[in-house]
């Protein structure tokens, strides 16, 4: 198989198990956790297969200033990214956050004209057109239904920061995918973010608050193994082999998955505007898949 379609696929399953995250995060604040707590159960479970991608990617060779970069995407990308999300969807249904979060993909695609000189193609604008146009079409449903627009309006303005901050981690994470191999480089920047994470939460709480009920540790091994480690692999196996701009166009399929999985487990409610925005969506992340390309050196 041609390896921009192995990326395709991978982007896919990444962007579906990763949007499942979402939908555990809410799960787990029914039963009372806080966000800080929550994220440092997901990384401690994760942390030991971190090290382990680390170990079998074998050793790698980097300069100082590479590896302050690598330290600084992980905290960019998987500690500060992931603490805006988790804190914001105290306040925004999962739906809605995870829509807010896939508008990345056309910060992605600036990024990446602006810093890494890709061209941005007719077929990619189509499909940015597309998928952007279907998350607004759910977006502004949602703010027809919700009734509570403080809450909403800090939930939103929190979940795009960590928006921004993928963005980021993608267009700068480019680069040392090509130079470290995806595995390697996710579990580098991985490892660093876990080390952020358990600090901050150490630095407001005690060992004691990790325990936590049942319920919420069984979610918290779900969420560590079936929607971090396995996705984060996904994602950078398909960045390496398509590049940041379609792969962040084949992850609008996330806001898709969410939305099905917040209505079966949330019984939270799709309207049809919302199904005509997640059908402009799927087009969109089509128009990339039946022709793909490979990634643009950088």
């Amino acid at each position: 198989m041609h390896s921009a379609y192995i990326g395709i696929a991978c982007a896919l399953a990444g962007a579906i198990t990763f949007s499942a995250k979402t939908i555990i995060v809410k799960l787990a604040y029914q039963q009372g956790v806080d966000p800080v707590t929550l994220l440092a159960l997901r990384m401690l479970i994760a942390l030991p297969f971190f090290v382990l991608m680390a170990w079998w990617g074998g050793a790698v060779h980097l300069e100082k200033r590479d590896w302050l970069t690598v330290i600084g995407l992980g905290f960019i990308g998987y500690y500060l990214g992931s603490l805006l999300d988790f804190t914001g969807l105290q306040y925004i249904s999962a739906g809605m956050g995870r829509l807010i979060l896939f508008l990345y993909p056309t910060i992605v695609v600036l990024m990446s004209a602006v810093f890494l000189k890709q061209p941005i193609r007719a077929r990619h604008v189509i499909s940015l057109l597309l998928s952007y146009g279907g998350i607004a079409l759910v977006f502004r449903e949602e703010i027809k239904l919700s009734g509570e627009l403080t809450a909403l309006m800090l939930g939103s303005a929190l979940v795009f920061a960590s928006a921004v901050t993928t963005a980021l981690y993608y267009v700068a994470g480019s680069r040392y995918v090509q130079k470290m191999g995806s595995m390697r480089y996710t579990a580098y920047a991985s490892i660093s973010a876990s080390f952020f994470v358990i600090a901050h939460f150490m630095a407001m709480n005690g060992p004691e608050k990790l325990a936590v009920s049942q319920p919420v540790l069984v979610l918290a091994v779900v969420m560590a193994l079936f929607s971090t480690v396995l996705p984060l692999w996904l994602i950078a196996e398909g960045l390496k082999r398509l590049g940041a701009n379609q792969v962040a166009l084949v992850g609008c399929v996330g806001p898709v998955s969410t939305m099905l999985f917040g209505q079966v487990f949330l019984g939270e409610a799709i309207t049809g505007v919302q199904w005509v925005g997640a059908v402009l969506v799927m087009a969109g992340v089509l128009i990339i898949s039946l022709k793909p390309q490979a990634a643009a050196k950088v």
